[in-house]
Parts: structure tokens; sequence; C-alpha cells
């Protein structure tokens, strides 16, 4: 897989879940440093939140040409604190030698069919002491309309989540987030049954309920919740 289209308008969506962005970005950014590669970068809207300039590079991967567009149109209108470099295409096309310290899948590995060999992939590209990041939506029983709308194949379990990572990685973290926000998953699944969600529900999860998940989940030692995280290193 090279260049690839992207399904659904989940990224357009949640360009402007700023709250929710800010609060995944406490828990990962420790370990991301030195050199990136985010694989699906998107929009570029996670890039924002997480590239802040303390990192020595940024490779933005995107397989969607036309999001690549977008991504370059975003960092000229607001410049990245880090400007990336942005390439299309997919682990694959990238120069075999290449290697990094850190590599993100946010919100991507969901949309990738095989996705123990995609970890496989990203497990040989990173360098020792190097992290490997995972942030999905959590439960396969939450899958719905949406779900198959932007062209998710799974959702996870922590449980699933660590058994697609390669052995060769020892886990340092493995929990969820926004267990407030896991209910309005659950109203979505069995009532609403919504392909996408509008702008005024997201802006109502990412302002009223993102805010109390942030209380809430330790209270709950972060045993559940809408997404799942897994952060692994070599």
């Amino acid at each position: 897989m090279n260049e690839q289209t992207y399904v659904g308008d989940e990224l357009t969506v949640f360009q402007d879940a700023v709250n929710w962005k800010s609060y995944f970005r406490r828990s990962l950014a420790p370990y991301i440093r030195g050199d990136v590669l985010e694989v699906g970068a998107g929009m570029g809207g996670t890039t924002r939140i997480l590239c802040d300039g303390t990192q020595k590079s940024w490779l933005c991967l995107e397989p969607d040409p036309a999001l690549v567009e977008k991504l370059e149109a975003f960092g000229r209108e607001q410049p990245y604190a880090l400007p990336p470099e942005v390439k299309v295409g997919s682990l694959a096309s990238l120069d075999p030698n290449r290697t990094f310290d850190t590599v993100l899948y946010i919100d991507v590995l969901e949309h990738i069919e095989d996705d123990r060999a995609e970890l496989e992939r990203a497990a040989a590209r990173l360098r020792t002491n190097g992290h490997l990041i995972v942030l999905s939506p959590a439960f396969q029983f939450l899958f719905s309309e949406f779900d198959k709308a932007v062209g998710h194949y799974r959702r996870y379990t922590a449980k699933t989540l660590a058994a697609v990572f390669p052995r060769a990685l020892r886990r340092e973290r493995l929990f969820y987030l926004d267990s407030v926000g896991m209910m309005t998953s659950l109203v979505n699944r069995f009532l609403l049954k919504q392909g996408t969600p509008n702008a005024g529900q997201i802006k109502l999860w990412d302002r009223a309920i993102v805010p109390i998940s942030r209380v809430v989940d330790p209270l709950l030692f972060r045993s559940f919740g809408r997404s799942v995280i897994g952060i692994y290193r070599k």
C-alpha cells in the first residue's frame, strides 16, 4: 500500500476536539522524543498537538494525497512548532534504512486490515529504547455504524491490542482513557446508530464530557474508556 483514499469525515469532525487531544497528549508526551514518525497523519490536527518543538524531527506519513494537501495548507496557515517533513505513502515507501525514536499510530491502526504485520514493520523502524505508541477506539461491542462509515476493521481491548504488538518489544503502559465518553459511544451504538456525529455533538463531548473523564479516569485506575492506549519500548 502506498497511496490510498481515506473514507469518511472522521478527521474533519474531530479536528477541533482540542480538549481530547490535549488530554491524551499528557499521557503520551513523555515518550515522544527524538526523531518521530507519525503514521497516518491525516490533516495534521494531532500533529499540531503532539509536535511541540522538543523533538529532533517529525515525519508525517499519510497514504491519502488529498489529506496531505490539507496538512500542508494547514501548516502554511498556522506554522507548526517544528515544521514536519511530509510524505505520501506507507512504511514500505520509506528508505529501508531510516529509523526513528518514536513511531505513532493515533486513531490509525483500526483502519489497517493486517494490524499485526503493520506493527512488526513499525518495530523494525525503531531504534533501541525507542517507543511504539498506539491509540485506538476501545471495545468491539461498541463497533457501530460510525466505525463502518470511517473504514474501521475493529476496535480493541487492552488484551487484544497487547496481542498485536511484537513480542520483541517491552510494554511500558497499557490503559484506557475517557470513561465518561464511553457512555456516549454506548448510546450511539444501541440507540442513535449514527454514521458520523455532528459538529454539535463533538463540541458537547469535547467541552463537557472530556473534562469530567480527566477527573474520573484516575479514580477508576484507567480500567475502561472510549479509547485504549499501548506504549511499548524496543
